[in-house]
C-alpha cells in the first residue's frame, strides 16, 4: 500500500488553531499538504460568573458533563484558580462525551462515570435513559453556542439541569479577506470538526457562490452533526468516519483516497 496516500492533496483544516497540530500532521506524514485555516477561535466567557457560582455549589449536582475538551480545560482550569486544588466531590459523577474529553479528563486526574458508545449529545441521553436520571442534579459545561438537545431531552427525562458557559468561540479577525482567494487557488479537501467551523466558514463567504466555489471540493466531516450542519448550508458531504474522532477523520480521509468507489472504513452521509 502506498505510504503516502494524500501525496498531491491540499487539505484545508477550519479547526481552531491551538488543536490543529496533531491533526495537521497525521495528514502531512501521509503526504498532503495541509493548510490551517480556522474558522474558530476559542476564547473564555465574556463573564465568570455563572461558572464560578457553578464551582462554589459542585457537591450538590449528581452528574458533570462535558462535550469537547474545550469544556474540561477551561473548567478544570478555572476551578484550580477559585479552588487551588482540581479535587471534585466523591458524590459527583462525570460524563464525557468522547475519548478526546475522556484523555483530557483523565489527564487531569479526573475519573469517567459513562462515555456513550456514539460520540454525540443523542448517545448521551440514550445512556442516561437508562441511568435513569429522574430528580439528578446535572451540571453541563460548554460553549455559549451549542445545541440545546441534550439539556432539554434531560429535563424532559425529569433531571434539574444547570447549563453554564465554561467558553466561546468566535470568527478570527481577518479570515474573510483571505479565504475566498485561497480557495481559488485550488483546495482538494475541506475538513469541518463542528458545525460552528461549518457556519463560520459559510459566514466568511457571504455573497460568494458557494457551489461553484467549492466546485469539485471534497468535503469532510467528523460526525453526522457537522454533516448534518454543512448540508443545510447546500454542502455535498463526502466523508464522515464511522468513528467521530480526530483518528477516525484521518483514516476516512486516506481509505477515500485510496478505495474511492469501494467498500471501506468510511461512510458517505449522502448515501443513507
Amino acid at each position: 500500500m502506498n505510504n503516502k496516500p494524500l501525496a498531491g492533496k491540499k487539505v484545508l483544516i477550519t479547526r481552531a488553531r491551538d488543536q490543529s497540530a496533531q491533526f495537521a500532521l497525521s495528514l502531512k506524514n501521509l503526504g498532503a499538504e495541509v493548510i490551517l485555516f480556522p474558522t474558530i477561535k476559542i476564547l473564555p466567557p465574556l463573564s465568570w460568573e455563572s461558572l464560578d457560582r457553578a464551582i462554589q455549589k459542585l457537591n450538590s449536582y449528581n452528574w458533570l458533563i462535558f462535550t469537547s475538551v474545550n469544556g474540561v480545560r477551561f473548567f478544570s482550569e478555572r476551578w484550580k484558580k477559585k479552588k487551588r486544588k482540581l479535587d471534585f466531590p466523591s458524590s459527583l459523577k462525570v460524563c464525557a462525551i468522547g475519548p478526546a474529553t475522556a484523555r483530557e479528563l483523565k489527564k487531569r486526574g479526573i475519573r469517567i462515570d459513562y462515555m456513550p458508545k456514539e460520540f454525540i449529545a443523542e448517545a448521551i441521553l440514550d445512556g442516561f435513559k437508562r441511568i435513569k436520571v429522574e430528580g439528578k442534579k446535572i451540571l453541563l459545561a460548554r460553549a455559549k453556542k451549542a445545541r440545546d438537545i441534550l439539556p432539554v431531552g434531560l429535563r424532559q427525562m425529569g433531571a434539574e439541569v444547570d447549563v453554564v458557559e465554561a467558553y466561546r468561540t468566535v470568527k478570527p479577525k481577518g479570515a474573510s479577506k483571505q479565504l475566498k482567494p485561497l480557495l481559488k487557488k485550488g483546495i482538494d479537501v475541506i475538513v469541518f470538526t463542528s458545525s460552528s467551523t461549518v457556519e463560520n466558514f459559510v459566514d466568511l463567504l457571504r455573497g460568494v457562490d458557494l457551489k461553484g466555489i467549492l466546485k469539485g471540493v471534497v468535503i469532510a466531516c467528523i460526525g453526522p452533526i457537522t454533516s448534518m450542519s454543512a448540508r443545510k448550508y447546500g454542502l455535498n458531504v463526502h466523508i464522515q468516519p464511522k468513528e467521530y474522532t480526530i483518528s477516525g477523520l484521518t483514516q476516512a480521509i486516506t481509505r477515500y483516497f485510496t478505495k474511492k468507489g469501494t467498500k471501506c472504513q468510511y461512510s458517505n452521509p449522502n448515501n443513507k
